[in-house]
């Protein structure tokens, strides 16, 4: 008698907490953050945030997706493989618009905005030996303008529109990531790359640390030719070893960007955990350092999500 009554306690037990199992498995958000190479800036932000999701919103399953970053992060939202993503503000503007070319199948149209964050900066850099000074000596030269379609890759054809260069005037051009890029100069395939980040980025102090470089000036007329989102800014000199002057060049704002599918109490979670962790991000990557709540909508080029919109209006960002 006892056995059996023992036996049926435990049954009893196992199928009360499968019941719970499956109560809180359905309550569970899934957040995938949408970042970039391993070697950017987009990766070791979406690393940290990814942390501040699990901990801070309440049965919350983080993930972290390595990607191509801009224009791939926003065709998976349109498709609903991610919750929040980096992207460059020119790429989600092309999406909004559904420009093809640039690698977006239609109007993306369920793209909501969470905040801007920090700019990016056009970085172009060039192995010494190769001689590049200026634009204009890259005619003939190999140059790696990021993995096509990307955000950087978007840019760099701003850039060379802008500066009255072809991709045709050069002697080579490569589509490559970061880390990628930098090993080819290293080992002297590549003359420069072209890269948009945030300063300090990892790939390109690696390279100045390892060969002597020049960073190209991308002048304040190219800039002011190309207009909205581009702003004209300095990469301030000892950014990197070697880099002894103030070098002119163009910044694109970055932002995190939801999709309209996002629950608005999970979008008013993931922006407010953002603000209120500021220290956690600047700590992996100090790009961080240049979010600031007053600029969060400063040039968001698609519509901001509802639960973005009620943390704003908290705050009194928002009227």
């Amino acid at each position: 008698m006892h056995n059996f009554r023992t036996k049926f306690i435990v049954a009893g037990t196992l199928a009360l907490s499968l019941g719970l199992g499956a109560v809180s498995a359905k309550a569970q958000e899934f957040i995938n953050v949408l970042t970039g190479g391993t070697s950017g800036v987009y990766y070791p932000l979406g690393v940290a945030l990814s942390e501040i999701y699990g901990k801070g919103i309440e049965g919350a399953r983080t993930q972290v997706q390595a990607t191509k970053a801009s224009v791939e992060n926003l065709n998976l939202l349109q498709q609903g493989k991610g919750e929040i993503a980096f992207a460059l503000g020119d790429a989600v503007k092309l999406a909004a618009e559904g420009n093809t070319e640039a690698g977006f199948p239609g109007k993306l149209d369920k793209l909501r905005g969470v905040a801007a964050i920090y700019p990016n900066y056009i970085q172009i850099v060039a192995s010494k030996e190769s001689g590049i000074n200026t634009l204009a000596d890259l005619k003939g030269k190999s140059l790696s303008v990021g993995a096509p379609a990307s955000g950087t890759e978007l840019n760099a054809r701003a850039i060379f529109a802008a500066a009255g260069l072809k991709y045709e005037d050069l002697g080579r051009v490569e589509y490559l990531p970061f880390a990628e890029s930098v090993e080819l100069i290293k080992n002297r395939q590549l003359d420069a790359t072209l890269q948009s980040a945030g300063l300090g980025v990892a790939s390109i102090r690696d390279l100045a640390t390892s060969v002597p470089i020049n960073v190209v000036a991308v002048p304040a007329q190219d800039v002011a030719k190309i207009g909205s989102p581009y702003l004209s800014v300095t990469i301030p000199k000892g950014t990197y070893e070697g880099q002894t002057e103030d070098v002119a060049t163009a910044a694109v704002g970055n932002f995190l960007i939801t999709h309209a599918d996002v629950s608005d109490e999970t979008g008013y979670q993931m922006t407010k955990l953002l603000f209120e962790n500021l220290d956690q991000l600047t700590a992996a990557h100090a790009a961080a350092k240049a979010i600031d709540m007053a600029k969060a909508l400063d040039g968001m080029p698609v519509p901001l999500h509802p639960g973005a919109e009620r943390y704003y209006k908290e705050k009194g960002l928002v009227k």
